[in-house]
């Protein structure tokens, strides 16, 4: 079947983009909407269900000493703070395995076998999650898994354009695309299963989607960048990868590292959809549809992937726009745009929190408002910081680079879980004004280094 895949389609071009990019895009898409369907239920799970009951609570393998570690850490925590703190530790580990990955894949595996076996490990954790006993062991499967997948298909993305390729850019805002369709329909179907049907029937349709996304990749397997016979390879790159590396080659590295940095505060704010702003979405948002029925909350999560699918084509011709008139901003410059946007999305909330007093449900536009901004900030950083390291990073290192991009989101996300244990031991105006202080520095400190930056690596932009 694949063999008649790749005899039919290689070669040939959709959209004006190679027809592996679609390979990878719907990949890309199943692996997202098991991801995401899980992040739907997560807080909402451990703090509604497994961590409400201490008993319960106490038969998870390795709670108890998880529970003694963040005493250690923390002192004595609420049900919301422990849950915060799991989510943060959680989807900060999802973001440090890449880059551990992105060697494996780069010295031994390649980046084709390491796809594959991250997608086969995070679809047994998807499945192990539905035993509350195992639940710990399903996140850290998971947490394996997406080491080795999520790098290397987003090299795989850049490897089917040649050096110069002017779709590049485009290319990720496609695959971005496939990212957030997935994205979108996971809490819809898994959030839905979930709180509707029970937990364990979210968690296993997470993992239903993940084998759906291995068969696309491997019936597209003849259409995606293939990679030598790992043996071959060390010998026909062994020199090249023990050469020092050139002056360029470093300051290049050190303006990635730099950008990784900055990262780190906009995924700290921009993460709290799926922690602080999914509990207020649960507790004080009315999702009551004219009188008929009640929403899941869970769906709130789907606002940012949807957001993303119908205004990435909508920002990409904005860009072509401003690039015809002269106007464009750099991807350097795009990603400081991000960091004011992803601050500014929270001053909605301090409105949000205002007129929304303790006790009492609030509107659903106070979540979407709130959204919409963090989204437009999310396209300005994440897709063009993708497609900067696929140019900027020497290729001998170019998988541990964008294991790098993605280290950033580690810190960033482990702070996210820290940042939402202040979430009710603060006024929630001041919660959120400082979550917008946040972003909005971030965005001034980069203002400072953006001109440094762009000299280092104008070449690339």
């Amino acid at each position: 079947m694949r063999n008649w895949v790749a005899s039919r389609l290689n070669g040939k071009q959709l959209f004006g983009h190679p027809v592996g990019l679609f390979a990878l895009f719907f990949t890309e898409m199943w692996e997202r909407f098991s991801y995401y369907g899980m992040r739907a239920l997560l807080i909402l799970y451990m703090t509604k269900h497994l961590l409400a009951d201490p008993h319960r609570a106490g038969l998870v393998w390795g709670y108890p000493s998880l529970e003694r570690l963040l005493f250690w850490m923390h002192g004595q925590q609420t049900v919301q703070q422990l849950g915060s703190d799991i989510y943060g530790l959680y989807t900060a580990f999802v973001y440090l395995t890449p880059f551990f990955g992105g060697m494996l894949a780069d010295r031994v595996l390649g980046q084709y076998r390491s796809v594959y076996i991250g997608g086969i490990l995070m679809a047994i954790g998807q499945f192990i999650l539905a035993s509350e006993q195992a639940f710990l062991l399903g996140l850290v499967f998971l947490i394996v898994g997406n080491g080795c997948f999520k790098p290397n298909i987003s090299t795989q993305v850049g490897r089917l354009y040649p050096e110069g390729d002017p779709r590049r850019d485009g290319a990720f805002t496609v695959f971005y695309m496939g990212v957030n369709l997935g994205a979108f329909f996971s809490p819809l179907v898994c959030g839905t299963l979930g709180q509707m049907v029970g937990w364990s029937w979210g968690f296993s349709a997470a993992g239903v989607g993940m084998l759906l996304g291995l068969v696309i990749y491997w019936l597209g397997s003849g259409l995606v960048p293939r990679d030598p016979p790992p043996q071959r390879a060390g010998r026909e790159t062994s020199g090249e990868a023990h050469k020092p590396f050139t002056r360029p080659e470093w300051i290049a590295i050190g303006s990635l590292i730099v950008m990784c940095i900055l990262n780190i505060a906009f995924w700290a704010v921009y993460e709290q959809q799926g922690n602080t702003l999914q509990l207020w979405a649960d507790e004080r948002t009315n999702w009551n549809f004219m009188g008929l029925f009640t929403i899941p909350s869970s769906w709130f999560q789907a606002f940012n992937p949807g957001m993303i699918f119908l205004f990435a084509p909508l920002l990409s011709w904005f860009w072509l726009r401003q690039a015809r008139s002269g106007r464009e901003p750099s991807s350097v410059s795009k990603l400081g745009i991000g960091y004011y946007l992803i601050g500014s999305a929270y001053l909605v909330m301090i409105v949000a929190a205002w007129a929304t007093p303790e006790g009492t449900r609030g509107s659903v536009l106070w979540l979407a408002g709130t959204t919409l901004l963090a989204t437009i900030g999310e396209l300005y950083l994440s897709p063009v910081g993708l497609s900067l390291v696929t140019k900027v990073a020497p290729r001998r290192v170019v998988s541990m680079m964008m294991g790098m991009w993605f280290l950033s989101n580690f810190f960033g996300n482990y702070m996210t879980g820290y940042l939402g244990t202040f979430y009710n031991t603060m006024p929630k105006q001041h919660f959120f004004l400082m979550l917008a202080l946040i972003g909005i520095c971030t965005g001034m400190v980069f203002t400072l280094v953006r001109r440094p930056l762009e000299k280092a690596i104008g070449k690339h932009l």
